[in-house]
């Protein structure tokens, strides 16, 4: 199992009017755990792009739980818990302190510059290897 916490701060443009964050604010907090799990086991988004590689998703759930508010420090969780083949599942969990907000996963498949479905990259393939060997 692969997983990375990043911290969001809320900011006020995510919020609706009744100071609650807008529910499709909670996309990109996913793509930034996602893109900081990667980096942090060596395998950067941007390095996957300039080999050529994308990771597009096909598939969100969010289930929200709490609502999380202007200035609220909010946990994002990243989870790989499968070791993946050719499309990756990531889970997330969304924290304010101990109190879950959110929960959800995303389905990545990678693909080439011309969209066509493709195997991983060598680099990739190699990390989730050594982490779930070690696991």
């Amino acid at each position: 199992m692969l997983q990375h916490r990043s911290q969001i701060e809320v900011r006020y443009a995510e919020t609706d009017m009744m100071g609650v964050v807008y529910h499709g604010s909670y996309l990109p907090w996913l793509e930034v755990a996602r893109t900081a799990l990667l980096a942090a086991e060596g395998v950067p988004y941007r390095e996957l792009e300039a080999s050529g590689f994308y990771l597009p998703v096909t598939e969100v759930t969010l289930r929200y739980l709490r609502p999380a508010r202007y200035a609220d420090v909010v946990t994002v969780t990243a989870i790989i818990r499968e070791k993946p083949s050719l499309r990756i599942r990531i889970d997330y969990e969304l924290h304010r302190g101990e109190e879950k907000l959110a929960e959800g996963h995303t389905v990545h498949v990678f693909i080439d510059k011309a969209g066509k479905p493709v195997r991983p990259p060598a680099a990739f393939v190699a990390m989730i290897a050594a982490c779930f060997a070690a696991a």
